[in-house]
């Protein structure tokens, strides 16, 4: 299996997700638990690009939708994975990682000790440029809606394939925002921690 080198790339280009069932629905969600300790071992690479993929990917490559809604279809989470290596943006037109910021930004992901050790932090930021015409009180609300629905796509992917992932809203977000370089408009919503776990 191909896995996530140390070497910084620009650019990851994902293999295409994996397609075939990993079982039931109801089975994942029996399986789905928020789990914090992680094997000392990096993402294989298309599983990496399947966990995207079932977050925030695209499904209906016609229009563009994704699996999972967003508020007047906005759009407006960017996913972003911290790697050892660096931080990267999903392009989910795409389906390719593009580095963000070069060095090892997982511990500031997260307060929790664990969070520097998982092999892979998402941490979900909306942009709210990207919210047009919507009520300003609202905005939050409906991004972290937005969010938490990406991250229950990934617990149920991590459930159906045995990975271990946790989601997270304890950040030091003005910490975590600086080291991501994000625009005044941009806001990290929530964080989740995935590897696979310790057996």
């Amino acid at each position: 299996m191909a896995v996530v080198d140390l070497e910084t790339r620009q650019r990851i280009d994902l293999p295409p997700p994996e397609a075939a069932a990993q079982g039931t629905l109801m089975q994942a969600l029996r399986l789905r638990r928020s789990i914090r300790e992680y094997a000392d071992r990096p993402l294989d690479l298309p599983v990496l690009s399947s966990l995207l993929w079932a977050a925030f990917g695209v499904n209906r490559p016609q229009s563009g939708q994704r699996t999972a809604p967003s508020a007047h279809n906005w759009q407006e989470i960017d996913v972003h994975a911290a790697l050892p290596e660096g931080l990267y943006r999903y392009d989910a037109l795409a389906h390719v990682l593009h580095l963000a910021v070069a060095g090892d930004l997982r511990a500031l992901t997260g307060v929790q000790e664990f969070v520097g050790r998982a092999p892979v932090n998402l941490v979900y930021v909306a942009d709210f440029a990207r919210m047009d015409g919507g009520d300003e009180d609202d905005l939050p609300f409906l991004a972290g809606a937005d969010a938490a629905v990406i991250a229950q796509n990934v617990y149920l992917y991590a459930a159906s394939v045995g990975l271990a992932t946790v989601v997270r809203g304890l950040i030091d977000r003005r910490a975590l925002a600086r080291a991501m370089r994000l625009r005044p408009q941009q806001r990290i919503v929530l964080a989740q921690s995935v590897g696979y776990p310790v057996i």
